[in-house]
């Protein structure tokens, strides 16, 4: 009961919070000076960045989130719309973890855009236009609800709106200037349109008219140049520097005592893949340890100290592992290396859960990350924080992952596991109303404005700007 009335009162909060920033009709992205929670910015502090919140019906945002619970074949995400869609916190004294769904990264975007130090209330003046528009979870009803047949006509009503509210700032650069927020996979919104019977997925990134609009998405597909992958969210949402700063240090002081592990589902099937091949190998080696002495194991250990296993396994079949990060964190602290073979898609979220613990990636192939997030994980240093063994090479040429670990000499170890922790902030998503002294260190939001406002001047000539009012 209590845990009900929690989540009824953060709901509240949350829906509280919205509305204070609007005027009418609940209009939730109004601008209000009060939302404003930095220092005054002064002009040349925000010039070439600032930002309207462009007004959207809450049809397009918070009414969406009322029917938690109305996809037959998707689970109830109303608890984790607490917190401005943290969720709830892992156990009650902790400050920084929580349960985090991914799906809720639009309205964890939406919240922290509120407090962006340069907002501007007149959409002529401002030098990009943020559609909160929570794409993600409309979607859920042609995904999974029964709107399944008409999965081609996802953002008609947002361009409908678009074009009769206030058609000059959309005309104004046709589009060019708008970006929004997608807590899917681009594959999810790419199904060409007209299909007859309907495929997976929605059309709203094949519609011709939403073709200019910068889409920011978990993951993006290799070939359009609207889309740009950001990090999906994690568990770890710190308030302030000083517990960031002790994280940090409990990742790095942490014993590795496990060369890699791999947290995940699949690879039980006969067809031979990649997750396959990393379970047989850790199966074998397992049963092998068991028989045999360890005495050699030190000279791969870090830090002087030797691994006491070689390889951990981590059960995250039909997700008992998404809101749970202790079921993974624990293990990922304790090991070196974190394998993220690609699965239904290239990526993965625990590619950021393993960088948040410390535990240096292994890539299997490019499109899981180092051609997705060069914002946040530039590509010229995948070389300094990950390894890299092609798929092929371990499912086909019987190239063994733990020999390419293990052949990796403890001070280049020392050195990336510095690297990936050094990481840490570029990928987390601080808490909103966070401490001005975290603030200071670029986020996984404050690089992805960053980079959506150098996308979009790219494409928008050059004009110049009045002092937004």
């Amino acid at each position: 009961m209590a845990f009900k009335s929690s989540l009824l009162i953060s709901t509240f909060f949350l829906l509280f919070f919205f509305s204070i920033t609007t005027t009418t009709v609940r209009l939730c992205s109004a601008q209000i000076p009060g939302n404003n929670l930095d220092r005054p910015q002064s002009n040349s502090d925000c010039t070439g960045r600032w930002i309207h919140i462009r007004r959207l019906p809450p049809s397009f945002n918070l009414d969406l989130l009322s029917d938690c619970s109305g996809y037959p074949l998707f689970d109830d995400f109303y608890p984790y719309l607490a917190n401005n869609g943290l969720g709830q916190k892992t156990h009650n004294l902790s400050h920084s973890w929580y349960r985090t769904d991914p799906l809720m990264l639009e309205l964890i975007f939406h919240r922290r855009m509120l407090e962006y130090p340069c907002l501007a209330s007149n959409p002529q003046s401002a030098d990009a236009v943020y559609l909160p528009y929570y794409a993600g979870i409309d979607a859920l009803r042609y995904l999974y609800g029964p709107d399944y047949n008409s999965s081609s006509e996802q953002g008609l009503n947002l361009l409908d709106f678009l074009t009769r509210d206030d058609p000059d700032s959309w005309y104004r650069h046709m589009g060019q200037d708008h970006f929004l927020v997608l807590a899917r996979p681009a594959m999810d919104f790419s199904q060409p349109l007209g299909n007859d019977p309907p495929l997976w997925g929605t059309s709203l990134l094949e519609l011709p008219q939403f073709f200019n609009v910068t889409a920011l998405t978990v993951e993006a597909r290799a070939w359009p140049w609207q889309e740009h992958a950001v990090p999906y969210p994690t568990s770890f949402h710190p308030p302030n520097l000083s517990l960031l700063e002790m994280w940090l240090q409990r990742a790095r002081r942490s014993r590795r005592t496990t060369l890699m592990m791999f947290a995940g589902g699949g690879g039980v099937g006969n067809n031979p893949n990649i997750r396959r091949s990393i379970r047989n190998e850790c199966e074998n080696n397992t049963k092998a340890n068991n028989v045999t002495s360890n005495k050699n194991l030190g000279r791969f250990g870090s830090g002087g100290a030797g691994y006491t296993k070689l390889c951990d396994i981590v059960d995250c079949s039909h997700g008992i592992c998404e809101h749970d990060p202790i079921r993974f964190m624990r293990p990922m602290l304790q090991a070196s290396f974190c394998l993220q073979p690609p699965g239904d898609t290239p990526t993965r979220r625990s590619t950021f859960d393993s960088i948040v613990a410390g535990c240096i990636p292994v890539f299997f192939e490019d499109s899981s990350a180092k051609a997705q997030y060069r914002w946040h994980l530039p590509e010229d240093q995948y070389g300094e924080f990950s390894v890299f063994i092609p798929k092929e090479d371990v499912v086909f040429k019987e190239t063994r992952v733990l020999d390419v670990l293990r052949s990796i000499p403890k001070a280049r170890v020392r050195r990336m596991r510095e690297k990936v922790l050094e990481m840490i902030p570029r990928v987390m998503y601080r808490r909103h109303m966070s401490s001005m002294g975290l603030r200071a260190k670029k986020d996984a939001f404050d690089l992805a404005i960053d980079g959506v406002l150098n996308k979009i001047k790219s494409k928008v000539p050059v004009q110049r700007r009045v002092f937004p009012q």
